[in-house]
């Protein structure tokens, strides 16, 4: 019986998809972590040091975007705000590679679905990245380009009433925004952002004591939420897409795009190859990893899939956003930099892991559709686990344990707004979610006197939230 158009669609889902449940555990923990690290680790103590083009600038640009987030669109925006405050053009593009090429949920996911090779590849391959792209930078950056264009920016900036968000770097929206106890009007992105802002100025101890109390674990929840905000249409997107390339795309395609073989000839086109697919793919940050599986499957080299991964930041969405914050000319200077870095570091890649023998035979592994990815296993478990973890954080979220400005439920924790139940105690008025909390408290009100029945004002005194 001849395979159906639904058969195809169904067999495209299921890949997918299956894609998507191997990886789901690596992608929540990885968020977590980087979540963790947004939080507790000072940005500014970070940014202040970028504005030097040495060595010493270059490496704290890598680690600092190490430490960020994972989506294309988040670290071209950063970089603009870093760019702005006066960091070196190196710094910048290089804070832009890190945080694309070596954040953890991002190797992870490479571990998972394309294997150790090309982990080592990736994390090796961004260390590479950065000091090629350092290099040609030094060696070809027009005479005050970039200068110019700061000045322009910072000027239209102003002139528009642009400013940064203090807690990402994006660009703040006025309706999200406050006045400080010092009279400064502070601008973010999102509410979200807002409340990450308000969070750290309700803050008290260090990061092991507010991981004791619920506004630490807000504050994690929050982070998290907005991670997940920011990839989660790239990620489910690649995971799709890469199902049905799987499927729909025949070999031919594949053989007449790539060259086939051995040879230098053939990994530098496959390298250059593998970039130029990623800029009109349109699948940035973490969903082009199993873009990346479906090239492997087609018989891709090594060179064109790694070049591909490396190449999130060079897709038309991402260049137009280069154009309108840096106008054309920054725009194909940046292309052509990112291009000729992301084809010279695959192709690199591929001659050096062929050199000590450890490019993966991908005979010797089943494919794609031959794979059985829904069983009861360890990845089952993981995922159970990484569900919980995340489950977690949202309640925590959702429920408003330790938010910041807002009214608390004593009993339950609960945010809540003038307009609920409240009830007076010792001269002290309290705001509950429901009646019922209500009821509890005022059976045994000693026991819920401790919490504080209005969290900080922004720019005010910390109060213990425990």
């Amino acid at each position: 019986m001849p395979t159906t158009l639904i058969d195809n669609v169904l067999e495209s889902l299921r890949i997918g998809l299956g894609f998507l449940w191997v990886a789901a555990w690596a992608i929540i923990m990885g968020l977590v972590i980087t979540s963790l690290v947004q939080v507790y680790v000072s940005k500014e103590r970070m940014a202040k040091v970028l504005g030097e083009g040495d060595l010493s600038g270059l490496t704290k640009a890598t680690l600092f975007g190490a430490a960020s987030s994972g989506c294309s669109f988040g670290a071209v925006a950063i970089g603009k705000g870093l760019f702005k405050k006066g960091a070196h053009v190196v710094n910048f593009l290089a804070f832009m590679f890190a945080s694309t090429n070596l954040i953890v949920e991002l190797g992870l996911m490479i571990l998972l679905l394309l294997g150790w090779e090309f982990l080592v590849a990736e994390l090796l391959g961004g260390i590479v990245l950065i000091a090629v792209m350092a290099l040609i930078v030094h060696l070809t950056l027009p005479e005050n380009l970039f200068e110019d264009v700061r000045a322009e920016l910072t000027q239209r900036d102003s002139k528009q009433g642009v400013t940064e968000d203090p807690t990402c770097g994006m660009e703040g929206k006025d309706e999200y925004s406050l006045v400080t106890d010092g009279g400064e009007t502070v601008k973010f992105c999102s509410a979200g952002c807002m409340e990450t802002y308000e969070q750290e100025m309700a803050s008290s101890g260090g990061w092991r004591d507010e991981l004791l109390s619920w506004g630490g674990w807000y504050k994690l929840g929050n982070q998290y939420r907005k991670e997940w905000s920011m990839i989660w249409t790239d990620v489910i997107a690649g995971f799709l897409i890469s199902g049905f390339v799987i499927v729909f795309v025949p070999q031919w395609v594949w053989n007449a795009l790539f060259l086939q073989g051995d040879g230098l000839l053939v990994s530098a086109e496959n390298a250059i190859m593998g970039v130029a697919i990623a800029v009109i793919s349109f699948v940035g940050s973490m969903g082009n990893v199993p873009f990346a599986v479906a090239l492997w499957g087609g018989g891709v080299s090594f060179a064109g899939v790694i070049a591909f991964v490396y190449a999130d930041l060079v897709t038309i969405p991402v260049l137009n956003v280069y154009r309108k914050y840096y106008g054309w000319k920054v725009m194909a200077y940046i292309l052509g930099v990112f291009f000729v870095t992301m084809a010279f570091s695959g192709f690199l890649m591929e001659e050096l892991f062929d050199a000590l023998t450890i490019i993966p035979n991908l005979a010797g592994g089943q494919t794609a559709t031959e794979q059985t990815y829904f069983e009861l296993n360890y990845t089952f478990y993981l995922n159970l686990i990484a569900f919980a973890l995340s489950g977690f954080l949202f309640y925590v979220y959702r429920r408003g344990l330790g938010a910041p400005d807002q009214y608390r439920d004593p009993v339950c924790g609960m945010q809540t707004d003038e307009d609920d139940p409240t009830a007076t105690y010792d001269d002290e008025t309290y705001h509950f979610c429901s009646a019922s909390c209500k009821r509890v408290f005022e059976n045994n009100p000693d026991d819920y006197t401790d919490v504080q029945p209005v969290a900080t004002q922004t720019g005010g005194q910390a109060h213990d939230h425990d």
